[in-house]
């Protein structure tokens, strides 16, 4: 793959942008996730206003996906998405085979950019995978996955983003085409069946054990050796315990390597577990 001053223009704009980093002082309202009384509630929805917070812009928080962004099309920050951008390119340089996916993906951002990356090169030979319940988190379940027991993150409108919403996102960048898959519905139920037949990078961003657990179950076999899998949310502990879990119990032992604050990555090696 030949690098150019013009793709890389372009992707740095395009990483600019998916973030919103050039007007991120403009952003300056997030959506309040607060218990309000039910009479408070409908004078809001009759008149179609938002409860919001405001906010001061943090370019440091924004670099290491440490905010909720009001505009942005992805929260995982510059670090993660610079991450994304080398491993994609490490894939094609080193021949690795195999597509592109994210298992939770909110307003698209990260595969957009996985898009935007392979038409920047010309890459017409792989896909992106979108893959998302397009409605939010799963409620927990305790008595299959304990370790999830009381998390809220399910009661959270603004995690719940439309298939709708995310093709929209898509087609304002013009990187909506045959080259990408939309997988909805919860990962236990979709993934298993999905016509995916190997992957070079496998992003995974669904905070609960629940959630990563079924990503790695489903997805590790279709990993090429030398190809990525990236945990975007391993510092929350439902995450980090599935992680755990999964690399033990397949005797994975290459090691983490640390993104930012929250995520991770390692290489499958070239054998097969």
């Amino acid at each position: 793959m030949t690098i150019n001053s013009t793709n890389n223009l372009y992707l740095e704009l395009l990483k600019k942008t998916i973030l919103f980093e050039i007007w991120q002082e403009h952003e300056q309202y997030l959506p309040a996730n607060v218990n309000i009384p039910t009479e408070f509630n409908t004078f809001i929805q009759t008149h179609n206003l938002k409860l919001v917070h405001q906010i001061q812009p943090n370019k440091e928080k924004r670099t290491y996906g440490l905010d909720w962004p009001a505009i942005a099309h992805s929260m995982i920050g510059r670090k993660r998405l610079d991450q994304l951008h080398n491993a994609m390119t490490t894939v094609i340089n080193e021949n690795i085979p195999g597509d592109f996916i994210e298992t939770g993906v909110w307003r698209g951002g990260s595969c957009i950019f996985m898009r935007g990356f392979l038409q920047a090169y010309n890459i017409q030979n792989r896909k992106v995978w979108v893959a998302d319940s397009f409605q939010g988190l799963p409620a927990p379940n305790p008595e299959k996955y304990p370790k999830d027991t009381g998390d809220t993150l399910y009661t959270i409108d603004y995690l719940r983003v439309s298939l709708e919403e995310v093709q929209q996102n898509f087609k304002k960048y013009d990187l909506l085409d045959d080259q990408v898959t939309f997988l909805k519905g919860w990962f236990k139920d979709t993934l298993p069946i999905a016509p995916i037949k190997n992957l070079a990078i496998a992003r995974l961003d669904g905070d609960l054990y629940e959630s990563t657990m079924d990503s790695l179950t489903n997805l590790f076999h279709k990993i090429s050796p030398g190809g990525f899998i990236i945990i975007d949310d391993y510092a929350l502990p439902t995450c980090q315990a599935a992680v755990t879990d999964f690399r033990e119990q397949h005797n994975i032992t290459e090691p983490l390597i640390q993104i930012d604050h929250y995520g991770v990555y390692w290489r499958k090696p070239l054998c097969i577990y």
